[in-house]
């Protein structure tokens, strides 16, 4: 769980960083701009993962293997968003933007362990 806390962190740097950019740039929608992130996060986070946190289960990259992987995260994206909008009302927007990130940190790394990676084995 640790690596992959130190993968998460990583992967929300860059979702954060690209949510923002996002919203300054190309839409004002807080969904959309988290989608934008999402999908540039998750690639990231199945790169990282399949390489260093779970390396001892992994097999070479492919593509079916990427595409479990970003079906899995699917529920993450779910949690982050959800907490996004709820919380963004009441409370600065990077603080409900860091809440969603952490609902989809537990839901990612249930999905990754028990579906993706346990299959792997």
């Amino acid at each position: 769980m640790m690596r992959f806390g130190v993968v998460g962190l990583i992967n929300s740097g860059v979702d954060a960083g690209l949510f923002f950019l996002a919203l300054a740039t190309i839409t004002s929608s807080l969904v959309v701009a988290n989608v934008i992130s999402w999908v540039v996060a998750v690639t990231s986070s199945y790169v990282l993962n399949t390489r260093f946190t779970f390396a001892e289960h992994a097999k070479p990259f492919s593509f079916s293997d990427y595409l479990i992987f970003t079906l899995t995260q699917v529920g993450g994206l779910v949690a982050n968003t959800g907490i996004l909008v709820i919380a963004a009302p009441y409370m600065p927007l990077l603080a409900a933007k860091i809440l969603g990130i952490l609902a989809g940190f537990i839901v990612n790394f249930t999905l990754a362990r028990v579906v993706v990676f346990r299959a792997l084995r």
